[in-house]
């Protein structure tokens, strides 16, 4: 009690820093003008999914480019190909007026383009799909157009052809500024260029050597124009004609300024979200996360009256804090980091009510105030960090593993978990000594359910059902198995490849659109529709894309669409590439072997292998009946629907822990007791956290489920469906099959628990 004003300024100073970082993302317009402009920028980035926009996933294809550097090293060949090319989009994008696009790069040579406020992305994906290498070449005189030093290439409509030296007289990278002009005799759109020093001396000196022949200039190996030299031109500037459009004249001058890529990019993933499925995105998210907030509050008031209020406010607190950090952190929020912080005010609540039920065990056994609080604190601490610890495991291979607004999610439920263990371990402790203060040695009374509590006391035998439970859990998971292999899971885009675009058009029915779409060759295209009349989702499968991602295709279905509708509006694309989806396929395995791998080592390391064998065996259960939950309900499987795995993954194994604890702790205490006797005592004392920790998650994301929509149905739907399952296993699976090997470790002789360091001192004492 002496360091209460200690703590109290110490840990108000953390809050009070948190909930002013946090602050600037919810000024309103006419209080932000009164704030620094530095203190402003502190807030939270939108995703392009929250604020419509178009992300490009480039390809730097380094095949050219090895092939003309024999006996270099690849790696650094690649390395500084991508280092190149990302100069050069950012210059591209730079001349086009784009605002605040990011430009980063990914993995080994991959380069992520985000585009806020782009609805259609293909004039970038074509101003980016341009090499734009610029050559000058001599046309072949007559006796040498049948040397094998020739190079024999079209103009842009294919239809005249030119034999060209294949000696480049000169580089485009002399060109050291381009302008779109029109010529003054023709009036038709030309390209002026100008050149560097060293260009400026060696086109005249060309010029001078070659008067009365024809020089090309190569664009990406084709010929633009192949003027004839009239007079030397030694003023180091020039002009291309072509008979170009403005539009095109326009791309060739920004395409010259900009600089040539050293290697070809290739779209592999395109994915756009128009600005009012953003904003209808966000609204979702608001409206379903204070719903689930409140349904929380009113449970935690309801079944511990004052002191669930101080749960509510250590609540209140976390979601502060955990925006303050990611505001620190300079965080991108995306739909799914919203979901994040949704289930982060269920999963917060864990903490508080493991606290409570603990303190409230300590007061029923006579404990005065002051020693029920400090044994529930003490008591909880540890099953807290472990069930803590194993969920971070799981979130930290999503984040791995993720990209984009996955990692997002994974971002904002580890930082949830932080923020929840400061605020139920610290804050919440410091208020609850405040309020005993004065009355330390009086009795404690933190209200509950009085029926759950004689049922805890009076104990349930869980075990009874134990082969019974066994056997229905193994039916279910071969059942959930075969659904798997048939009729399969409803894969994404993201695992298919492929393109998905949703298209708004009222005025369209389906039969029109099929029958438009195959007079396009889009015959592949299967429609399905959803929400309202005229809202249509568009599926091409990857045989129809094109291996820049679909781009093609894309452009054809929006232009086949409109002319069934002209102001038919398409709110989402997504294209993936086959070599995209065959990576996340991948990562979603590895993902998940390795959440499993990262637990069973843990739990081994904290309890003994038969637990951490135990809880691996309940959650590979849990996750084959979740997977059947997919192919029954017909839920679409996604990157989304990994990010469900992962976090059911990690919250399953947080409910066992908590078991398991118990039972560890029960083994300390009353190790002759029988195994069935000592299973049912720790499933019962339990049960009461158990419950309502599970009540409260569900209720949390029982809004987003119903109202969220298709949007993050993937991920809202088997939560729901696996807090059921992870919470059942905890009681009917887990601690059966902890049983049983048990038994079997008895049968060899083998102690339930490692001993510790106290009773290994004691052991050490007692050799003569």
């Amino acid at each position: 009690m002496k360091s209460l004003r200690s703590r109290a300024i110490v840990y108000g100073l953390v809050i009070v820093l948190g909930l002013l970082s946090a602050m600037p993302n919810l000024l309103p317009a006419n209080l932000a003008d009164k704030f620094p402009d530095w203190y402003l920028e502190n807030t939270l980035a939108l995703g392009l999914d929250l604020q419509g926009g178009s992300h490009l996933l480039l390809e730097v294809d380094a095949t050219e480019l090895l092939a003309n550097n024999p006996g270099q090293p690849e790696d650094l060949l690649l390395k500084d190909a991508v280092e190149r090319s990302l100069e050069v989009v950012r210059r591209r994008l730079d001349e086009t007026g784009l605002v605040e696009p990011s430009i980063t790069r990914q993995g080994k040579n991959h380069i992520l383009v985000q585009m806020p406020g782009v609805a259609d992305p293909a004039h970038i994906r074509e101003l980016l799909g341009t090499t734009a290498q610029m050559t000058f070449h001599w046309v072949a005189k007559p006796d040498e157009s049948r040397r094998s030093a020739v190079l024999r290439l079209t103009d842009a409509t294919g239809e005249q052809e030119y034999v060209l030296e294949k000696r480049v007289a000169m580089q485009g990278e002399h060109i050291s500024d381009a302008q779109m002009a029109f010529n003054q005799d023709t009036t038709e759109p030309v390209v002026n260029f100008k050149l560097d020093s060293e260009g400026t001396r060696l086109f005249g000196d060309m010029t001078r050597q070659n008067i009365g022949r024809p020089l090309a200039i190569v664009l990406d190996n084709h010929v633009i124009t192949a003027p004839v030299i009239r007079s030397v031109i030694a003023g180091g500037s020039g002009e291309i004609s072509g008979s170009f459009t403005t539009a095109e004249a326009s791309n060739l001058a920004l395409l010259l300024r900009a600089g040539a890529l050293p290697a070809p990019l290739h779209v592999i993933e395109e994915r756009t979200v128009g600005p009012d499925l953003g904003s209808d995105a966000i609204a979702m998210g608001v409206s379903t996360g204070l719903l689930g907030a409140a349904l929380v509050i009113a449970f935690m008031l309801g079944i511990y009256g004052r002191w669930g209020l101080i749960a509510c406010a250590g609540l209140a607190v976390n979601i502060g804090l955990v925006l303050g950090l990611l505001s620190i952190l300079g965080a991108t929020l995306t739909l799914p980091g919203i979901a994040g912080i949704i289930l982060t005010i269920g999963m917060a609540v864990d903490a508080n009510i493991l606290i409570n039920e603990r303190i409230r065990e300590e007061s029923r056994k006579g404990k005065v105030a002051w020693m029920a609080l400090r044994e529930g604190f003490g008591r909880a601490y540890s099953t807290i960090l472990d069930s803590n610890i194993t969920t971070l495991i799981a979130v930290s291979l999503l984040f791995m593993v993720g990209s984009g607004p996955v990692k997002g999610f994974a971002v904002t439920i580890g930082i949830g978990l932080l923020t929840s263990l400061f605020t139920a371990v610290a804050f919440n402790r410091l208020v609850m000594e405040w309020w005993i203060k004065g009355r330390e040695r009086e009795p404690l009374t933190i209200a509950g359910f009085a029926w759950l509590d004689r049922l805890s006391e009076r104990g349930v035998n869980f075990m009874k059902g134990r082969v019974l439970g066994l056997v229905l859990s193994g039916v279910l998971s071969i059942a959930s198995i075969a659904l798997f292999i048939q009729p399969g899971l409803d894969y994404g885009v993201d695992f298919t490849g492929g393109t998905l675009v949703e298209v708004r058009a009222p005025s369209v029915s389906v039969d029109e659109l099929r029958t438009t779409l195959q007079s396009q060759q889009l015959g592949a295209a299967s429609i399905q529709e959803f929400g309202q009349d005229g809202d249509f989702l568009i599926r091409l499968p990857a045989e129809a894309s094109s291996n820049t991602g679909a781009a093609h295709p894309v452009d054809a279905l929006k232009s086949a669409v409109t002319r069934l509708q002209p102001d038919a509006s398409f709110p989402k694309v997504d294209v993936v590439g086959p070599k995209v989806s065959g990576g996340f396929s991948d990562a979603t395995i590895l993902a998940i072997l390795l959440a499993g791998a990262g637990m069973l080592a843990y739990l081994w390391i904290r309890f003994e292998s038969h637990f951490a064998l135990a809880a691996t065996i309940t959650i590979a259960l849990d996750l084959t009946k979740t997977i059947g939950f997919f192919a029954l309900a017909g839920v679409e499987f996604n990157l989304t629907a990994v990010a469900a795995l992962l976090a059911l993954i990690g919250y399953s194994v947080n409910d066992k822990v908590v078991v398991f604890d118990r039972i560890r702790e029960n083994l300390r205490q009353t190790p002759d007791m029988p195994m069935l006797e000592l299973l049912n005592r720790s499933i019962s004392s339990t049960l009461t956290r158990t419950v309502f920790t599970s009540v409260t998650t569900f209720l949390a994301l029982l809004p987003m489920g119903i109202a969220g929509g298709a949007a993050v149905s993937s991920f809202a739907l088997p939560m729901l469906f696996g807090i059921v399952i992870g919470t059942s296993s905890s009681v009917f699976i887990a601690s059966p099959i902890l049983y049983y090997l048990s038994e079997r470790r008895s049968r060899k002789g083998l102690a339930q628990l490692r001993p510790t360091a106290e009773e290994m001192r004691k052991e050490l004492e007692l050799i003569p």
